[in-house]
């Protein structure tokens, strides 16, 4: 009996043209949009080389620290090159400035200026950098001062001043920062965006169950009727019809996933298993709250469908769905919301894994779906169990 009701189940489920439009078609047109929208978004707004020019004076050639710096910075060889670098005389930095060849130039005086004509991020990021070297070599000045010092008390007079110079700069250079990149190197502002999606598509989930329960309910279809006097046992019914929900539910999932990752080119990182994972716990928990909300209101399903896919949406747009500040604005200032919002913590959970080196806060998400699935599934149990029936 289970087995038999299982694929009748899964026929009817297939059967219903609204539920595979919202639960299979939508969210890859969804997806297809947002990648129309959003593919070229991080390449139009790639940083740029950035054209510059510095006065090959004595006072420069002189300066080892911002000789190196610049040549480091302006290598050709370097992908990641920062600056695109030509050292003239005054006169021609001047020349190439007004012609608009350059940005800005550096000049070395008694103090490092910069000449720039027009305030932009290109002459932001050529003073940023300027003044980070000033105060690398005021740190080798005082470096040097200190080492000084300690010869002359040591008794040593002869100090061979430019080799010790040499020394504390490649001692600097070598250092390293101790601030390790933890981050994917795919990870992305707009995948928030597919973070949603999948969010989405595992609640939408819910209309799934929610319809699957309602064939089972006397009140609601006519297969509901003849289960609630036929002599068999109406929890095998149900269960089976859930497990049919669920195994929908996870093949439209798979669909979405298999269209994103080759179609779209979406990648989710080397935890692919854990976005998976993460993905059929969200849909368990859509799952359940399509249950609660099928067995808790009393309506038609039409009604139903509309509520679920409301609060769906809600949900989906307070975790950044339509706005990727929107859930940040959330998190800070009623963090409450999104501790309860299924979609937050799906989406939570896949940022975790590009965020995190660690897997803590990945389970935690986990783990609060679960107990919001189990909490929904406790609600439509409760509501069953109080439901009787005048006539059927």
């Amino acid at each position: 009996m289970f087995m038999h009701n299982l694929k009748y189940s899964i026929k009817t489920l297939f059967r219903n043209k609204m539920l595979i439009f919202w639960t299979f078609a939508f969210p890859i047109i969804l997806g297809t949009f947002f990648n129309m929208a959003f593919s070229n978004i991080e390449n139009s707004e790639k940083l740029e080389i950035i054209d510059i020019a510095i006065v090959n004076n004595e006072e420069f050639k002189n300066n080892e620290i911002f000789k190196e710096t610049f040549k480091t910075l302006s290598d050709e060889k370097n992908q990641d090159r920062l600056f695109n670098t030509q050292y003239v005389t005054e006169k021609q930095a001047k020349e190439l400035l007004e012609n608009d060849e350059i940005s800005g130039y550096l000049i070395l005086e008694e103090k490092p200026k910069i000449i720039v004509t027009t305030s932009g991020i290109n002459e932001t990021i050529l003073k940023s950098v300027t003044e980070e070297i000033i105060q690398i070599s005021e740190i080798v000045k005082s470096l040097a001062e200190s080492e000084i010092k300690k010869e002359i008390m040591a008794g040593n007079y002869n100090i061979d001043y430019e080799k010790m110079y040499k020394e504390i700069i490649e001692k600097n250079q070598k250092e390293e920062a101790k601030i390790e990149n933890i981050s994917n190197k795919n990870l992305s502002y707009t995948m928030i965006e597919y973070y949603t999606l999948i969010a989405m598509t595992c609640l939408y989930g819910g209309i799934l169950g929610m319809v699957a329960i309602n064939q089972n309910l006397a009140n609601m279809s006519n297969n509901g009727k003849r289960i609630s006097v036929a002599p068999t046992s109406k929890g095998k019914v149900v269960f089976s019809s859930i497990i049919a929900s669920y195994i929908t539910q996870i093949i439209g999932l798979s669909l979405l996933f298999l269209y994103t990752i080759f179609v779209l080119k979406v990648d989710y990182g080397t935890n692919l298993p854990l976005v998976i994972l993460l993905g059929m716990v969200g849909s368990f928990a859509g799952l359940s709250m399509g249950l609660a909300i099928g067995t808790v209101l009393k309506t038609n399903e039409g009604i139903k469908t509309g509520i679920l896919i409301s609060i769906t949406m809600l949900g989906c747009f307070l975790s950044g769905m339509m706005g990727i500040t929107m859930k940040y604005i959330i998190d800070k200032n009623v963090p409450i919301v999104n501790k309860l919002n299924p979609a937050s913590m799906i989406t939570d959970g896949l940022y975790s894994l590009y965020y995190y080196d660690t897997l803590d806060r990945y389970f935690f998400n986990i783990t609060s779906l679960l107990i919001f699935a189990f909490i929904m599934i406790y609600i439509s149990i409760f509501s069953l169990r109080r439901q009787k029936y005048d006539s059927i």
